[in-house]
């Protein structure tokens, strides 16, 4: 919700420059050599990503088309990760080799605790419920892994973003708060989503304990 309240309100700031995400992305693609890199437009609704396989950056519609700070900023941040891979940043390529990992534990990882949690209640707390649920623990523990090496790879590409577009020109000093803003936004929720798996796990851990002491 702090995202898409920020990002309405700021889109309906223009920069004064009037670039658009796409042309401020392909700046700042080709000021860093990244010719290579392609700029494309992708459905949904702030579903902007790097692809550090195919090496595309993909832009939503309103951030492609946008002339606004926000559109840049995010733009920005997209190609702080084309940046990241190009220069070979360490936890980007780690995340990378970690996605097929984080598949099997979101898949499996939380249908597992909830099995083994059926048979804890069923067995009266003994059997092999609580082995199930462990298994299944250390399978969705892969997410938060994952999560955890997130972190500095999106930190890393808002603060390279906040440089980057004004060692270009694209946009002024002083238009920078809104861009931040939105960008502080976008970045609290790999935090936020953390902290829920965090929680996640913490509460069939302690349905174990309750459990076993029951």
């Amino acid at each position: 919700m702090r995202v898409k309240a920020a990002f309405n309100k700021y889109s309906r700031v223009g920069s004064m420059n009037g670039y658009s995400g796409a042309q401020a992305a392909r700046m700042l693609l080709d000021r860093a050599g990244l010719h290579h890199v392609d700029v494309v437009q992708t459905a949904g609704l702030l579903s902007d990503h790097y692809n550090p396989v195919s090496k595309q950056l993909a832009l939503s519609e309103k951030v492609y088309h946008g002339t606004s700070v926000a559109s840049i900023g995010i733009a920005a941040h997209e190609a702080g990760h084309a940046l990241q891979d190009a220069t070979n940043y360490g936890p980007l390529r780690l995340r990378s080799k970690m996605v097929p990992l984080c598949s099997i534990g979101n898949t499996l990882g939380y249908f597992v605790m909830v099995l083994g949690i059926i048979l804890l209640s069923a067995s009266g707390g003994v059997g092999i419920g609580k082995t199930v649920v462990y298994v299944g623990a250390g399978l969705f523990s892969l997410v938060l892994l994952f999560q955890l090496v997130t972190l500095p790879v999106e930190f890393d590409a808002t603060k390279r973003a906040k440089q980057i577009v004004v060692d270009a020109g694209i946009i002024y000093p002083e238009e920078r708060h809104g861009m931040d803003k939105v960008l502080g936004a976008a970045a609290m929720t790999y935090v936020a989503a953390l902290v829920t798996t965090l929680l996640t796990l913490a509460y069939y851990l302690m349905r174990v304990a309750l459990a076993s002491r029951d």
